[in-house]
């Protein structure tokens, strides 16, 4: 070890800092807490669909997660795209999508609430209002209900449904509708619960949501763009543990320098005799002060 205690201390805060980032990415790694937006395929959390994306992959559909924007980069037509609950969704991401779908793509699409960045991927799209029991029946025996009897919902139903096809109920709000548009698809979900984590395996959700896919072997594509997810490189890309670890070790770096730094000004020559204590100097100047008082004191008198 160094002989310099200064130097000792950087290198024992180096080496704490690393030991805490070790132990945390121990802690993570064997015990990780759900954590991700609602309706995103990365979420573990209760209101995510990371569950339905590995059924898709257990079910022999390839699963991708769309990190770039639709208008910069769309899909191929044969496979089928997920937008769910999104946060946020541009005017031009939203036309991006409806050009499409009408291209030959098939979109699932919806959430709980208003969605009215579908105006711009259908003509007129049916109306989200919050209504609707428990439980939900199919009521139309078609492509994106195969297997499915009955599903789960926390309720939300489409109305004013125009050209669109109700084919989960009930019938006065249904919870899944499809519609043409273009040469291609659309099957709008009024409320995403029978993909979530937390419902996925009860009733039928498991197989609306491999029916939703298309064909066997489709490609599924889910946009993530729209949960806050975009492409990071860089420093941006590394996980949030490293980049703290990163900025930890960096600032044990600067301690350690500092630490191990001369100070300011010129060396001092170690054979130099040092100054005598300050209370040994005070005597001695008073004792000298005291011996010339009496010369001091006969001048003025002469």
């Amino acid at each position: 070890m160094p002989a310099d205690g200064r130097v000792r201390l950087a290198l024992g805060v180096v080496a704490a800092l690393v030991g805490i980032a070790v132990v945390l990415a121990i802690i993570d790694r064997l015990s990780p807490e759900p954590k991700g937006p609602p309706s995103s395929s990365y979420a573990t959390s209760p209101q995510g669909l990371a569950a339905y994306a590995s059924v898709l992959q257990r079910s022999g559909h390839p699963v991708r997660r769309l990190r770039t924007r639709i208008a910069d980069e769309k899909p191929p037509t044969d496979q089928t795209l997920v937008v769910l609950d999104p946060d946020v969704m541009e005017p031009e991401e939203a036309r991006a999508i409806g050009e499409w779908v009408r291209a030959g793509g098939n979109l699932v699409a919806g959430g709980s609430g208003d969605a009215p960045w579908l105006d711009e991927v259908l003509s007129d799209p049916p109306a989200w209002k919050e209504d609707g029991g428990r439980r939900r029946r199919t009521l139309v025996p078609v492509g994106v209900t195969t297997g499915v009897d009955e599903v789960v919902s926390s309720g939300g139903g489409w109305h004013e449904l125009g050209p669109a096809l109700p084919v989960i109920g009930p019938a006065g709000g249904p919870l899944l509708v499809t519609r043409r548009a273009g040469k291609g698809s659309v099957a709008l979900l009024a409320d995403a619960t029978p993909l979530i984590n937390a419902a996925l395996d009860e009733a039928d959700g498991a197989a609306l949501g491999v029916a939703l896919a298309g064909g066997q072997g489709r490609t599924v594509a889910f946009l993530e763009t729209v949960h806050g997810y975009g492409v990071s490189r860089g420093f941006g890309g590394l996980p949030s543990s490293v980049k703290w670890a990163l900025i930890g070790l960096a600032l044990s770096g600067l301690l350690a320098v500092w630490a191990a730094g001369r100070r300011f000004g010129p060396p001092e020559d170690p054979d130099t005799e040092s100054p005598p204590p300050r209370v040994a100097y005070v005597d001695a100047l008073a004792a000298a002060l005291v011996r010339a008082k009496p010369e001091n004191d006969k001048e003025r008198s002469s």
